[in-house]
């Protein structure tokens, strides 16, 4: 396929041809989650397959993507938006009513983990199915870990700021610590960890504030 069909434009049903397109790609992206985070996974998908479970023809699916990949990068980008966002909520909340250092980090991971684990497809696409798929989309999964990455970062050097943590370049520290998060949580969505989801937050917790406040360091020691 050298690229995608035109989609026809004007009005129709009272709806403009981009709230048509809209609705489609949602119900591409919402069958994909079924399909691609379930049985029979991204590998085992066919575009017909996918078309048939969102209720459209396969040439609405190439007025919309070129390849399954397209889909699976889409989707891929929006559980992790949704978790993000989840995130950035919980953070504006700890704003306002102050949170100490202790209870912000808390409330982070606890955001994190109730939207990516709110459905198990998710953790799957984020975790499993986007792995080993192309060199497109592990460049697609390291940029995404990266914008994780310069979350933490910002977080702690906001610590920093507050003399709630210990001054240092987190670069390093952060890059560490996502890659702990992504092999922890991959390990318990495989069932290779015999503990319960606040277990698993309660660890990264722990191990958060243990970068940010090292042995023998106290606010206001620099």
């Amino acid at each position: 396929m050298g690229g995608r069909l035109r989609a026809p434009t004007g009005r129709y049903g009272g709806r403009s041809a981009e709230e048509r397109q809209a609705e489609r790609r949602r119900r591409f992206l919402d069958a994909a989650l079924r399909l691609f985070g379930d049985t029979p996974g991204y590998r085992g998908t066919t575009v017909a397959a996918l078309s048939q479970a969102a209720g459209l023809s396969t040439r609405q699916f190439y007025e919309e993507f070129r390849t399954l990949e397209d889909v699976l990068a889409a989707l891929h980008l929006q559980v992790n938006a949704w978790a993000e966002q989840a995130v950035l909520d919980a953070l504006a909340e700890a704003d306002a009513d102050g949170s100490a250092l202790a209870d912000r980090v808390t409330t982070l991971f606890r955001a994190y983990a109730r939207d990516i684990t709110s459905d198990p497809r998710r953790i799957r696409i984020a975790f499993m199915e986007i792995i080993g798929v192309s060199p497109r989309l592990e460049e697609q999964r390291l940029a995404r870990r990266a914008r994780w990455v310069d979350l933490i970062r910002a977080e702690a050097d906001a610590a920093v700021a507050r003399g709630q943590a210990a001054p240092r370049d987190y670069r390093l520290a952060a890059t560490a610590f996502i890659g702990s998060v992504n092999g922890l949580l991959h390990d318990w969505t495989a069932g290779w960890v015999d503990a319960t989801l606040d277990e698993v937050v309660d660890e990264l917790v722990r191990l958060l504030l243990g970068m940010l406040r090292p042995e023998g360091w106290r606010p206001g020691s620099g």
